[in-house]
């Protein structure tokens, strides 16, 4: 059961979370927004926003911006329309990505993300053209605290989820996209400090990279779109090679 994913434990050591708040604030304030309008302001009866919120809290994203981002969607105070839009495309290297985007103009996104791709060596694609690859799943950030591989692998066990991919300062908990709520409030039930719990396109297989120059350019071309301002997510298939990781760091 479990596993190692090298780029989930790079992007948790650049400390990118904390280099991009702005933008993560702006993010999770649609998301919050979007599952208000969905499904109601309450987050005890709305699962996504619940989670939503949990996401918020742990990036210590102020209390009046939350209520701010569930008002907007439920209509008590005006805000923006937003569209929810899902791309695939390749980043150098025919590294297979999917882009989740949040827009309030469908016009402004399909261009920007389009050029950004084009303009660092990668290109959109087709619908389904590598979304055959990834499956849907939730997955649970959470910080390892010092606990054992084989600690929280009991806990994954319990909690009746997937995987485990294990690192010594931060873990993630894998699970069936029908599962995540009940995985979600049963490690929020045993005190697991979670770092963030989302719906994630996992890859079912992977494209491991061990030369330094490629890695860089598909690192440098995941950055660029994921500073796109509707960008919400961006999901690969790509593994870099602990040999060259090191380097990337320095």
């Amino acid at each position: 059961m479990a596993g190692h994913s090298k780029w989930a434990n790079i992007k948790h050591r650049k400390g990118k979370q904390d280099a991009k708040r702005g933008k993560i604030f702006t993010r999770l304030g649609k998301e919050i927004t979007i599952a208000a309008r969905e499904s109601g302001g309450d987050p005890d009866t709305n699962s996504r926003l619940r989670l939503a919120i949990a996401n918020a809290r742990a990036v210590n994203m102020p209390s009046d911006n939350i209520q701010r981002a569930i008002k907007k969607g439920t209509g008590e105070l005006e805000g923006e329309a937003y569209t929810e839009i899902t791309f695939e495309g390749y980043a150098p290297g025919r590294v297979a990505v999917i882009v989740e985007t949040v827009t309030d103009n469908k016009n402004r996104t399909l261009p920007e993300v389009r050029s950004t791709m084009s303009k660092h060596g990668g290109s959109l694609a087709e619908s389904n053209a590598v979304a055959w690859n990834f499956e849907r799943k939730g997955v649970i950030n959470i910080a390892t605290a010092g606990k054992s591989e084989d600690e929280l692998l009991e806990l994954v066990l319990e909690a009746g989820a997937d995987d485990l991919e294990y690192s010594e300062e931060n873990s993630r908990i894998i699970c069936a996209m029908e599962n995540f709520a009940i995985v979600s409030k049963y490690f929020e039930s045993n005190n697991v400090e979670i770092a963030e719990a989302k719906l994630e396109y996992v890859p079912k297989q992977t494209t491991t990279i061990s030369d330094l120059a490629e890695a860089q350019k598909v690192l440098k071309f995941i950055d660029a779109i994921e500073d796109i301002e509707d960008v919400q997510n961006v999901f690969s298939n790509f593994e870099i090679d602990d040999s060259i990781v090191d380097k990337l760091e320095d």
